[in-house]
């Protein structure tokens, strides 16, 4: 039976009614899932499912919030017990089971499970309580859900392409229920978190990173499209395991994964058209900047792990500048890692610094010290150094370690993205904090048993004068009978609105500004309440004003740039912004 919604007493048939509701989306007049929608679409082109069938679509399913008006006009009646709950109290009760859950691995699993029965109420429950939910359906336990993927696989979350499927990507896209997709996470699983190669184990990063996209940045959840390319795996472990999900092979390398990379972009332009965000998650260091460098002029590619990281750490460290004083070209930064996150940083930090100053990039960049496994960069090493490090040799003696770095270039601000625990030790933060009355330390890699040091350790030995911020959260810490609370330099603050702002402009191609744009905006909602705290990130709760901010800066950006196809420019790009964004509030059913 064909059914039809309505919302506020009005008809969704009115497909001449383009004005954004309180259900938020563009030409979104039914509320339906249509937040950001590239082109006008008649709502429920197609039939919705009745009866048992409707229970079992999570797009349209309730569960016991269906009324008994709509139980027996939809052949519901006696498929649920005879309560009928409000979304509100079906959300209390979820978080009731929720929060029953020891184990952080049960909490994934129940959650991802309601994701898969009832979409809307699962939002609701992610955007409503996104502080004590972030750290189950991201970090730090999607890294435990991916190492055990295998295990706790039930139902497609997302496309699966092989190296079998060579040849062919473009009939494997099409598969894929959904037509209107706006953004693709895709990965590898070579890098996965710290954790390294998983496969096609790492499918939760996409999965994980496309449901912060919908509840923080209001991107609609059929617009997103999780992709795990499988090109085997070196992980011996998982070769050897007999329930491995993945290709067991090793990993393809060279001219066979260049060729099925370039057959994948190209079938997502086709299929998708030239707007479409395809965001690089989770590659290792080696393919990550080679398919950026590659891919960003011919179409509109994002590294998270490059840009998103270094754009919410650069937002951090304009937020400390109210708390450490000067200006960023007034400071010295020492990074331990030079990989993906840290080169990464370090460029954007150079590029807001030449901004404000009018010095080069290269001139800015001799602020900026990396630390690697072989010691600091420096110019009698740059013959051996690969491409994305030579930048960053400067010239100086050789030092072979962290502690002798800290000494040697005295540092007011030290980040650490090496992937390796415990390397941030009681003398390297004591060096700190005798060379700086406030030392600046980010300990940024994920997961938690990966930081370079925990929020007690830093301030425990700085005689808690560190400003402290990570990758992954960490509790509040009393220090000398005060409180301190640890930021969490997640880059959650700044894929989701930084998403939106592209889809809402209609950019096409991403530009170092738009990075930018997206910092100083972030850096911009860090109130004198948060600074009093020693906060240099505001608190996640206002996360979905914090996307509107970023994604108004970042199409505002765009349209000065002539990036953006959106036309013509809204007056108000906050409020549009907040009108774009998708809000899963129950529909009702007639």
């Amino acid at each position: 039976m064909a059914s039809t919604f309505k919302n506020n007493g009005e008809s969704c048939n009115n497909s001449d009614d383009k004005t954004s509701g309180v259900y938020g989306g563009v030409q979104d007049v039914c509320g339906e899932d249509r937040a950001s929608e590239d082109q006008g679409i008649t709502p429920w082109s197609v039939s919705v499912a009745s009866g048992y069938s409707l229970l079992h679509d999570p797009r349209h399913n309730k569960g016991l919030a269906f009324s008994h008006k709509e139980r027996d006009a939809h052949y519901l009646t006696g498929l649920l017990p005879p309560a009928v709950l409000s979304q509100e109290l079906q959300e209390k009760r979820m978080m009731k089971i929720l929060r029953e859950y020891k184990v952080p691995l049960q909490r994934y699993m129940a959650i991802m499970d309601l994701q898969e029965r009832n979409e809307k109420l699962f939002y609701k429950l992610l955007i409503d309580n996104v502080e004590e939910l972030l750290p189950v359906v991201y970090t730090p336990t999607v890294g435990e859900a991916c190492q055990k993927y295998g295990s706790i696989y039930r139902r497609p979350q997302g496309l699966f392409i092989s190296l079998e499927e060579k040849g062919r990507i473009l009939e494997v896209l099409r598969n894929w229920h959904e037509k209107s997709i706006q953004v693709i996470v895709v990965t590898d699983g070579e890098r996965i978190l710290g954790l390294g190669d998983l496969g096609c184990q790492g499918m939760g990063i996409p999965v994980g990173k496309l449901s912060l996209y919908t509840a923080l940045g209001g991107v609609r959840p059929s617009a997103c499209l999780p992709i795990t390319i499988d090109v085997g795996t070196n992980n011996k472990a998982l070769l050897e395991d007999e329930f491995y999900i993945g290709l067991k092979q090793k990993r393809a390398t060279g001219q066979e994964y260049n060729e099925l990379l370039e057959e994948f972009m190209l079938a997502v332009k086709q299929t998708y058209g030239e707007k479409v965000l395809i965001q690089f998650e989770d590659f290792a260091n080696h393919n990550a900047f080679e398919l950026l460098s590659k891919y960003r002029s011919t179409h509109l590619v994002f590294n998270d792990d490059i840009q998103g990281t270094a754009s919410v750490v650069l937002a951090g460290l304009i937020a400390a500048l109210k708390l450490v004083g000067g200006t960023l070209a007034d400071h010295t930064f020492l990074f331990l890692g030079a990989g993906e996150a840290g080169t990464g940083i370090a460029e954007l930090i150079a590029l807001e610094i030449s901004k404000r100053t009018n010095a080069s990039v290269e001139a800015s960049r001799k602020k900026i010290w990396l630390v690697d496994s072989k010691g600091l960069i420096v110019n009698s090493r740059k013959e051996s150094l690969q491409h994305f490090k030579k930048p960053w040799a400067h010239k100086h003696e050789s030092v072979k370690d962290l502690l002798g770095a800290v000494k040697a270039i005295k540092p007011t601000v030290l980040i650490g993205t090496s992937g390796v625990g415990k390397t941030f030790t009681k003398e390297v933060v004591e060096a700190m904090a005798a060379i700086n009355e406030k030392p600046l330390i980010l300990a940024l890699s994920n997961p938690t048993s990966q930081s370079e040091c925990t929020a007690e350790e830093a301030y425990k030995w700085s005689e808690g004068r560190a400003i402290f911020a990570s990758g992954s959260p960490f509790d509040p810490v009393e220090h000398n009978g005060k409180v301190y609370v640890p930021g969490q330099a997640n880059n959650a603050y700044i894929f989701p609105g930084f998403g939106l702002g592209l889809i809402m402009s209609g950019a096409i191609r991403v530009h170092d500004d738009l990075l930018l744009a997206a910092s100083e905006a972030l850096a911009e909602q860090v109130s004198e309440e948060n600074y009093a705290k020693g906060l240099i990130y505001p608190p996640f709760k206002s996360i979905r004003k914090i996307s509107a901010h970023i994604a108004a800066k970042v199409a505002a950006k765009a349209y000065d740039l002539g990036l953006a196809s959106r036309l013509p420019r809204p007056k108000d790009l906050v409020k549009y912004a907040e009108s774009c964004m998708y809000n899963p509030v129950y529909n009702n059913f007639r």
